[in-house]
């Protein structure tokens, strides 16, 4: 049985060189710009520097620091990706916490509102753009520094894979399922649906608040701000974008809602061609946690930016939904683990 858990999976093994070679590629782009002085995305070059972490970075140490951390992190994916071996605690654990921390940095601190703006716009930008609607130009809204943004994202993910899939093997778990010959009692089914209920209903009532914020503006009521401001909004015509956003704030509420509903696991009996089928489980984990990194990435550099107190004007029920949006990516992110918890079954890796 130890053999077999040790034995990395073909989607595992795949998973540490990938996250390799896109940090490497990445991480040569940054010393490029390092030694030519051109291409460093952040910074100056940022339209949203305010609420983004990385305006604590002096530009001019910025892609040097880049090019070593994604080089070094490519290095260490790609020795988490041969032959199972049993470093010592002190090796592993530093490892393990250079992986996570490079891991985290990447897929929260460097993203910021853009990408969940983007996010949320996307439908909008999708439907209208053969229609000329929304007048925006789209070479202005898919920018370099956005793509950087949603790279650092993507290599923060894979690189977190990697690393919990050895940090598994190490451990002499599945690295496919994480289940070892104990389970432990919060992740069986029965603990999952209990406590991911809580979690969902939470990551759908945060949203839910937000929305009916913008929505208020939309309708002409000043909840939580002056009149003369909302006049403003609405004259400029912002008072809509926001409330498409609050829109799409509460469709992500009922769809979370379907992490722990019947609804969740089988297609409704409305949906013709797919009704009663199963609901495939990377169709509702997938979303869910891309949407659960974006809120927490917006988070924590919008609620940091002393501009964002500015301009809200302190503390109330305008800031008070937004304020709220890092246990909003937490709670989403744990509801769809538990999610994946309860309809995981048995392991065809290792059994379990």
């Amino acid at each position: 049985m130890t053999a077999t858990l040790l034995a990395p999976t073909r989607h595992r093994s795949r998973t540490a060189p990938l996250a390799a070679g896109w940090l490497a590629l990445w991480g040569v782009l940054a010393l490029i710009s390092a030694v030519t002085g051109v291409g460093y995305p952040f910074g100056d070059h940022d339209r949203d520097r305010p609420v983004n972490l990385l305006r604590l970075v002096p530009e001019a140490v910025g892609p040097a620091l880049f090019a070593a951390l994604l080089l070094t992190a490519a290095i260490v994916a790609l020795a988490m990706a041969g032959p199972v071996a049993h470093p010592s605690r002190p090796l592993r654990a530093l490892l393990l916490g250079y992986g996570w921390a490079v891991a985290f940095v990447l897929a929260v601190v460097v993203p910021d509102t853009r990408v969940l703006i983007t996010l949320g716009y996307a439908p909008i930008l999708l439907v209208g753009a053969p229609f000329g609607w929304p007048p925006v130009d789209y070479a202005d809204v898919f920018t370099w520094t956005l793509l950087c943004k949603t790279a650092a994202m993507a290599g923060g993910v894979l690189l977190a894979l990697a690393v919990l899939g050895w940090q598994r093997r190490t451990a002499g778990a599945c690295a496919a399922c994480g289940r070892g010959d104990a389970d432990r009692g919060w992740t069986t089914p029965a603990a999952a649906a209990r406590w991911g209920r809580w979690a969902a209903w939470t990551a759908a009532v945060i949203p839910t608040l937000y929305a009916l914020t913008r929505l208020a503006w939309a309708a002409g009521i000043p909840l939580g701000i002056s009149r003369d401001f909302l006049d403003e909004m609405h004259d400029s015509g912002i008072v809509w974008a926001g409330a498409g956003l609050g829109a799409f704030a509460v469709a992500g509420a009922v769809l979370t809602l379907g992490l722990v509903r019947p609804w969740g696991e089988r297609f409704p009996r409305w949906m013709l061609g797919l009704a009663g089928r199963r609901v495939p489980v990377w169709l509702a984990v997938a979303p869910a946690t891309l949407v659960a990194l974006a809120v927490t990435a917006g988070s924590l550099g919008l609620v940091t930016a002393p501009r964002f107190w500015e301009l809200t004007g302190g503390f109330s029920l305008t800031t008070l939904p937004m304020l709220l949006w890092p246990l909003w990516g937490v709670a989403l992110g744990a509801a769809a683990y538990a999610y994946l918890l309860r309809r995981r079954g048995v392991c065809r890796h290792c059994g379990h």
